[in-house]
C-alpha cells in the first residue's frame, strides 16, 4: 500500500487503467461491427486498396488512370487536398498580414474597409462562401462553346481557365533536384552573409549571390542533362476544350474561399499581435528616425512574431480541415474520393478510418513543424 501513494506510481497506474478502458471499447466496438458486418456478408479489410478502381478523377496532383487502384485514388485524393490547401495557406498568410497591417492604418476609410472585410468573412460559415464563389464562376462566365481566348492557346469560360502546359518527357527530375540544391545552397549562404554583416557591419549584395547560387545549378542542368520537353497547346473544339492545363473552376471556388477565410482569421492574428508589442518600441524606433514603415518590418513584426505563430498554427489546421467542404462543389479531394470508394466497394468504415487517419497525420505535422518554428523564434533568457 505504501507505493500507492506515491504520487508518480499512481499517475502511471490511473494512465494504464485509462488506455485499458479506451482499448477495450474500441476492441468491443471493433468485435460487434465485424460480427455485425459478417452477417450481411459485407467484406472488411484493406484488401480492396489493391483492386482496380475504375472512375474518373477530374482533377489530379498526380498522374491517374481509372485502371489504376484505389489506393492510389487515395493518394489522388490525399495530394489534391494538400495541394488546395497549402496553396491557400500561402496566399491566406499573404494577404491576412496586409489586411491585419490595413486595420491598424491611420486612414480611417482603409481601417473600416479592413474591419467590413474580416467581419463579413468571420461572421459568414465558409459553405456558403464556397457555394457563392463557385455559382459566380459559373454564371459569370461563358459557356465551352463561346470561349473567350484571353491570349493566343489561352481560354476562359465556366468550365475553368485552359492554357499551354509544357511536357516533359526527360529531365524533369534533374531539374527539381537542380532547384533543390539551390535553393539549400542560396539559404546557406544567406545565413552565412548575415553573419558576416553583424560581424563587422558590411553590407554585402544578398539577394544578387542567392539568386546565383539557385541559378547557377539550374543552368549547368539545362546546359548537361537530357531535357525533353514539349509545348501542350489546347484547342478549341465543338464541344469542349482539348490538351492544356486546365484550371477547374471547383479548384478555383475551394481555393478563393479558404484563402478568404485563412485571410480574415491572419488578420485579427496579425492585428492582435502588433498591438501586443509596447507603445514605447514605436517611440524608440521613431526617435532613432525610422519611418514607420522600416520600424514595422524591423522592430515591431519581428517581436510580434512570437505572439503571432501559436495561434497562427490553430489557423492552418483550421484550413486544411475545412478542406474537407469540398465535397459540396464537387471537387475532388480525400473526402469525396474517399465516398466515391465507399459507394463502390461498401466499405464505409476502412474508408473513413483511412481519411480520419490521413488529416491526424497532416495536423500532428503540421503542429510539429509550427512549434519547431516558434521555438526558433521564441525569446530566449539568457
Amino acid at each position: 500500500m505504501s507505493l500507492f501513494y506515491d504520487a508518480r506510481i499512481r499517475a502511471f497506474l490511473y494512465q494504464t487503467i485509462a488506455i485499458g478502458a479506451v482499448v477495450f471499447v474500441a476492441w468491443m466496438m471493433f468485435s460487434t461491427a465485424s460480427a455485425n458486418l459478417a452477417k450481411q456478408d459485407i467484406a472488411t479489410g484493406f484488401g480492396f486498396l489493391a483492386r482496380q478502381a475504375g472512375f474518373v478523377i477530374t482533377e489530379t496532383a498526380i498522374a491517374y488512370e481509372p485502371t489504376d487502384t484505389f489506393g492510389r485514388a487515395i493518394l489522388v485524393g490525399i495530394a489534391n487536398t494538400v495541394k488546395v490547401s497549402a496553396l491557400a495557406v500561402f496566399f491566406g498568410t499573404i494577404l491576412g498580414v496586409l489586411v491585419g497591417i490595413g486595420r491598424l492604418s491611420h486612414n480611417p476609410v482603409l481601417s473600416r474597409l479592413m474591419l467590413a472585410y474580416v467581419e463579413a468573412l468571420r461572421n459568414v460559415p465558409l459553405l456558403l462562401y464556397l457555394l457563392l464563389w463557385y455559382s459566380l464562376i459559373i454564371s459569370v462566365f461563358p459557356p465551352v462553346k463561346q470561349a473567350i481566348e484571353m491570349l493566343p492557346g489561352v481560354f476562359l469560360s465556366n468550365s475553368g481557365l485552359v492554357m499551354p502546359a509544357m511536357r516533359w518527357a526527360s529531365g524533369l527530375e534533374a531539374l527539381v533536384i537542380a532547384l533543390v540544391v539551390g535553393t539549400v545552397a542560396a539559404v546557406v549562404v544567406t545565413r552565412v552573409l548575415a553573419r558576416r554583416r553583424i560581424a563587422t557591419g558590411k553590407e554585402m549584395p544578398v539577394a544578387t549571390i542567392a539568386a546565383f547560387a539557385i541559378l547557377l545549378p539550374l543552368t549547368l542542368t539545362l546546359l548537361s542533362a537530357d531535357i525533353s520537353v514539349s509545348l501542350d497547346v489546347p484547342e478549341l473544339g465543338r464541344f469542349r476544350l482539348t490538351g492544356g492545363y486546365h484550371v477547374r473552376p471547383e479548384f478555383v471556388a475551394l481555393l478563393i474561399g479558404l484563402t478568404l477565410s485563412a485571410s480574415a482569421n491572419v488578420a485579427e492574428i496579425v492585428r492582435a499581435g502588433i498591438q501586443a508589442v509596447s507603445k514605447g518600441q514605436w517611440e524608440a524606433a521613431t526617435a532613432l528616425g525610422l519611418p514607420r514603415s522600416r520600424t514595422l518590418k524591423l522592430v515591431i513584426l519581428p517581436q510580434a512574431l512570437r505572439i503571432i505563430v501559436p495561434p497562427l498554427t490553430n489557423t492552418y489546421l483550421t484550413v486544411f480541415k475545412n478542406s474537407s467542404l469540398a465535397i459540396a462543389i464537387g471537387y475532388p479531394d480525400l473526402v469525396m474520393v474517399s465516398n466515391t470508394i465507399m459507394n463502390q466497394t461498401g466499405q464505409a468504415i476502412e474508408a473513413i478510418a483511412i481519411f480520419m487517419a490521413v488529416y491526424l497525420g497532416l495536423s500532428i505535422l503540421i503542429s510539429l513543424v509550427m512549434n519547431w518554428y516558434n521555438a526558433r523564434v521564441a525569446l530566449r533568457e539568457r
